[in-house]
């Protein structure tokens, strides 16, 4: 009995979190720009202000995670310092400082009867936002939707449960001093997963759009049970294909920061492939780097044979986002072994090649189709910040609406504005 109460409050909690969401969406769609970027700057004000209330609560999560078992690569995405807390204040700087998407014209044109079309950016509408461990996630998220004129419902992790919150207080600071409804940006106040069932029913109509941002199961529970559209990506198998034509000093350079830089990342490079016409020349110095760094290398039957100091890899290497210090290794024919390798089992989100040769490079743009390629640059630069969009809500990589890092344009959608002079069709 006390289960279905507690069921039943949930239920109430989160048809009211819908509610109110919708209605300040309905405030969103017309609120002007320096009322937004009002709320934004504010935010980030008071963010760094409050931080060492911020860092309080995330000691707690850090210590409950720590208590739970939770694994090193979660421990970091959960971690703030006030670097971290800086970098937060500054994406929420940045967003307001992006171009104000809604109402921009996208395309227009006069018909033969004299009709003007326009094509119009508008937002979504309300935004649930379903994530784990990253606390700054929050910010992000709530920035970004708000820059679009979207409202928006954040569902933090259990383990960044203090942390989000205390974020979400500034984000609430700056919407209030700003004159927006602070029902703009709300967060789910419960840990009970049954949450994030209701969410994914669309709260009676009032969710238009489900983001994930977590780890394979949630996401692939969100894409199976939601009743609304969902941007999503399973996860980021990361690429680097190193070319005989590669310069060995930039190619270690890629390579060591793109797995090592954070390993915890989406971003983070987990399988490297070798040009067996640079075996000899590139594979070792690539690897001996790789090991100084820590970095544990388990390579194919080719690779142990010219590198004995690996683990063999077996074939669930080629499919695991390690997310930590473990990078899988295989020497492969040259562009079209690595363009074969990585349409076999790539996540279709970030892939890098590293090639002097730009016949190469075009090859491998042309024929892998992930939502994010990088030539002779660290995967680790697949993130909405560094493509200049602020922050990102995550990355999408299937090709419905939005492809990539999720920025404020592609949490707008359009309409069609027709201005006719009395034309009539015949």
């Amino acid at each position: 009995m006390l289960d279905m109460i507690k069921q039943q409050d949930v239920k109430t909690t989160m048809a009211e979190l819908g509610r109110q969401a919708k209605s300040a969406a309905q405030v969103l769609a017309t609120a002007s720009s320096q009322a937004k970027n009002k709320a934004l700057m504010l935010a980030a004000e008071n963010l760094w202000q409050s931080r060492d209330e911020i860092l309080s609560a995330n000691t707690k999560d850090i210590e409950n995670a720590k208590a739970n078992g939770i694994s090193p690569a979660f421990l970091d995405r959960l971690k703030l310092d006030e670097d971290r807390i800086k970098a937060i204040m500054d994406g929420l700087n940045a967003v307001a400082e992006l171009k104000d998407p809604v109402g921009d014209v996208i395309a227009r044109w006069e018909r033969p009867n004299g009709l003007n079309i326009s094509r119009v950016r508008t937002p979504l509408g309300v935004i649930g936002v379903i994530f784990e461990s990253r606390p700054n996630v929050t910010a992000d998220a709530g920035a970004l939707c708000l820059k679009s004129g979207n409202a928006v419902i954040l569902r933090g992790g259990s383990d960044s449960y203090h942390s989000s919150r205390a974020i979400h207080a500034s984000l609430v600071a700056g919407l209030e001093a700003a004159g927006l409804p602070a029902e703009s940006i709300q967060i789910v106040p419960t840990t009970d997963r049954a949450a994030v069932g209701e969410m994914l029913t669309g709260l009676n109509n009032c969710v238009d759009v489900i983001v994930p941002r977590g780890g394979r199961s949630l996401v692939e529970r969100v894409q199976s049970d939601a009743r609304v559209p969902v941007f999503a990506h399973l996860e980021g198998l990361c690429h680097v294909y190193v070319d005989k034509s590669a310069d060995l000093q930039m190619a270690m350079d890629i390579v060591i920061n793109a797995k090592m830089r954070r390993t915890g990342i989406c971003g983070a490079a987990e399988t490297l492939l070798i040009d067996k016409a640079a075996a000899k020349t590139h594979l070792q110095p690539i690897l001996e780097a790789l090991r100084t760094t820590k970095c544990e290398i388990r390579g194919d039957d080719e690779v142990v044979a010219l590198f004995p100091d690996v683990n063999t890899a077996i074939e669930a290497d080629w499919t695991t986002e390690y997310l930590e210090a473990i990078i899988s290794a295989k020497l492969v024919d040259g562009i079209e072994g690595a363009v074969a390798h990585i349409q076999k089992y790539s996540s279709s989100h970030t892939e890098c090649v590293i090639a002097d040769d730009d016949a190469v490079a075009e090859k491998f743009f042309n024929e892998i189709d992930s939502a994010i390629l990088l030539h002779n640059a660290s995967t680790q630069f697949a993130d909405g910040g560094e493509f200049g969009m602020g922050a990102e809500i995550g990355i999408a990589t299937g090709k419905m609406h939005a492809r990539g890092p999720v920025g404020v344009e592609q949490l707008t959608s359009f309409k069609y504005l027709v201005r006719g002079n009395g034309q009539t069709r015949p």
